[in-house]
């Protein structure tokens, strides 16, 4: 079985070519916006999945097509004659393997069931096409990072992915708290970016090469010194610390809740916080030749987890519960590759992304119904909603790592993984299970027991005019809403057994390792199913499910009376550990932003306008100057010419006589 190179240049394409239609065609008419975009996403999935299909047929091995050269600068050639260095050769290819196949899957996968889920969602809302355009220009972005073979390349999309960011988080630009979230998201993005860009222009300048295999074959065989490997590695991490919201610029993605609530399914489930998961597997072995790089990865990766979950607990924002989750769970994976658990973390990306996109449409369903994400206002949807509480709460399982859901088991390998390489990490993780499963039930029984305490009646959830005015009781959503979360459901029950540790061979760990160098392959820490270790890390999970259970449904112990306990601890997390009012407060509004723009300012003034007008005056005051030989007087243009003569015939004789 094999893939012509047009199909896969396709998948990349049709998003594209969504976006140009929706732009300049169907732009007055929303509902076939929507139907172009939903057509262009579902077929780019059938030929996402007979993608993953010839990689499977291949064993695993990397496809290879044709590389095309985009730019090319010769520093020997007489222009630029004596700049030295190697020629500037950038080109552009595909490829694709286990990895990159897997993550088609997944991105055009969630991106179709959410765009589905958005017909009903957006109904009637004034920026329908333009929501359907940027949905098509963001998947485009992240599909084009998956597929190339080029490090330059990678960073081309992934910037891309950051402007489609920011314009679905800012897509109700017209609300100061939507407009200031997709600012926030951009910029802090960026400071990530820079080392990611530093590292690109490290590499290049040591390799002359953005080849992503010869990169990662030339870091295994030695061919590059320690400390570029480690300085590589670490930049390409800050970029993926930022990207995937990892401490300490994970102060965005909260906000990001701002965006449309399907914008919160696709990007912060399955597309843009896994760029950096992604991107730290794609060169996971350039990280393996430097230990401290891989060992940096896991410490912010298993802080972040913990840190992040216990911000979750008192969130009372169903979305924000989410948010933070999403940012544990992304800790999760990381702390993961630092220890060596390829496979590991990119099963818990692919089941997260079906768990934890559910989970996000299932807050915006009950949000359609309620008008509000606060979970104080909800209470007792389970009888109204019985579609979208099912869904949720086999989310919610998974999420938790409840047998035989799929998060169990792929949670179950990290923790594995952790076992046998560093213990104090292994604890983190197995503190952030009973955490997880704490957060995500106190969001179930706020939400869905006990009950209803009247919703929002002022308005109808995100985006009011979209979805009506006021409410009475709260409903079942549409089944253009539901359906998606039935399909999600599936593959978050299911997906877990892709890789099910009973089997003689794992089918997903296969078929990863084939993505990668054989050197690279042979020293992964795949660690053997622990009974004993999943046992008790579902022990742990039943604990902290049954503990909400008896503060949130059962009430033998009052949530504020808990909160008088803790005192100052409890509102140290409650103000998210004062992050956001030192990144707000300090940087922006009283310190480092002042002394940045004064310094701009001053260069501004003295540097550049300096530069810019004394350029201007010497034009000018030359021209004054060369004006006067422009006299218009014969005379004068007579003298001159005479003069010119008897200084050439001088200089003749002069020359004559030597």
């Amino acid at each position: 079985m094999t893939v012509p190179e047009g199909i896969v240049w396709a998948i990349f394409l049709l998003p594209v070519a969504s976006l140009v239609t929706v732009t300049f065609v169907t732009k007055p008419f929303p509902r076939l916006s929507g139907f172009v975009t939903i057509a262009a996403i579902g077929l780019a999935w059938v030929f996402a999945l007979w993608t993953l299909g010839a990689v499977i047929h291949s064993g695993g091995e990397p496809l290879h097509f044709g590389t095309y050269r985009w730019l090319r600068i010769a520093t020997d050639n007489p222009v630029l004659n004596g700049i030295g260095g190697p020629n500037l050769d950038i080109t552009l290819g595909l490829r694709i393997d286990g990895l990159s196949a897997i993550m088609l899957v997944v991105v055009t996968s969630v991106s179709l069931l959410v765009q589905i889920y958005s017909q009903g969602y957006m109904e009637g809302d004034g920026g329908y096409s333009r929501y359907f355009a940027y949905m098509s220009l963001f998947t485009a972005a992240m599909l084009g990072l998956v597929i190339v073979n080029s490090i330059i390349f990678i960073y081309v999309f992934w910037e891309l992915v950051g402007l489609g960011s920011y314009l679905l988080i800012g897509f109700w630009f017209n609300k100061q708290t939507a407009s200031d979230a997709a600012k926030k998201a951009f910029l802090t993005t960026r400071l990530g970016d820079i080392g990611f860009l530093l590292a690109i222009l490290l590499i290049w300048t040591k390799t002359n090469t953005f080849n992503i295999p010869m990169l990662q074959t030339m870091a295994q065989n030695n061919q590059i010194s320690d400390g570029v490997i480690t300085l590589f590695a670490l930049g390409m991490f800050a970029g993926a610390v930022g990207k995937s919201a990892q401490f300490p610029l994970h102060v965005w993605l909260p906000d990001a809740m701002e965006g449309p609530t399907p914008v919160s399914a696709l990007i912060h489930a399955a597309t843009m916080v896994a760029a950096g998961v992604y991107l730290v597997a794609r060169m996971f072995p350039v990280f393996q030749a430097s230990t401290e790089a891989m060992r940096t990865v896991a410490y912010i990766g298993g802080f972040t987890a913990i840190f992040a979950a216990s911000i979750a607990l008192v969130m009372s924002d169903i979305k924000r519960v989410l948010a933070y989750s999403t940012i544990s769970q992304l800790g999760y994976m990381m702390l993961a590759l630092g220890l060596g658990g390829y496979v590991a973390a990119i099963f818990h990306l692919l089941t997260h992304a079906f768990f934890k996109a559910l989970l996000f449409l299932g807050s915006g369903s009950v949000n359609h119904a309620t008008g509000t994400f606060d979970m104080r206002k909800m209470g007792g949807l389970r009888k109204y909603m019985p579609f979208t509480y099912a869904t949720f709460l086999v989310g919610s399982l998974s999420l938790s790592g409840i047998v035989p859901f799929a998060g169990f088991w792929s949670k179950d390998e990290i923790l594995a993984n952790a076992w046998g390489d560093n213990k104090l990490l292994w604890a983190v993780a197995m503190t952030v299970v009973f955490m997880t499963a704490l957060y995500t039930f106190r969001a179930v029984f706020l939400t869905f027991e006990g009950d209803y305490k009247g919703g929002e009646p002022s308005a109808h959830g995100e985006g009011a005019a979209a979805h009506g005015s006021g409410h009475r009781m709260p409903h079942e959503s549409p089944w253009v809403m539901v359906l998606p979360m039935l399909v999600l459901a599936v593959p978050a029950l299911l997906a877990g057994f892709v890789n099910f540790p009973m089997q003689s061979t794992q089918a997903l760990g296969h078929l990863l390792e084939g993505a990668l160098p054989a050197s690279s392959a042979a020293a992964l820490g795949n660690e053997k199913f622990n009974v004993l270790l999943a046992a008790s890390s579902t022990l742990l999970a039943l604990l902290g499910i049954g503990l909400a259970y008896a503060i949130y449904e059962a009430k033998l112990v009052r949530a504020e009376e808990l909160r008088k306990i803790w005192g100052p601890l409890a509102t140290l997390v409650e103000r998210k550990y004062y992050l956001d009012d030192l990144y707000e407060g300090l940087v922006v509004r009283d310190g480092l932003y002042n002394v940045v723009c004064a310094v701009a300012q001053w260069f501004d003034t003295h540097v550049v306008d300096f530069a810019v007008n004394g350029a201007g005056q010497v034009t000018r005051k030359a021209g004054d100057t060369l004006r006067r030989v422009q006299s218009g007087s014969v005379q004068a243009y007579g003298s001159v010419g005479f003069a010119g003569v008897v200084l050439a015939a001088f200089l003749m004789l002069v020359l004559l006589e030597r």
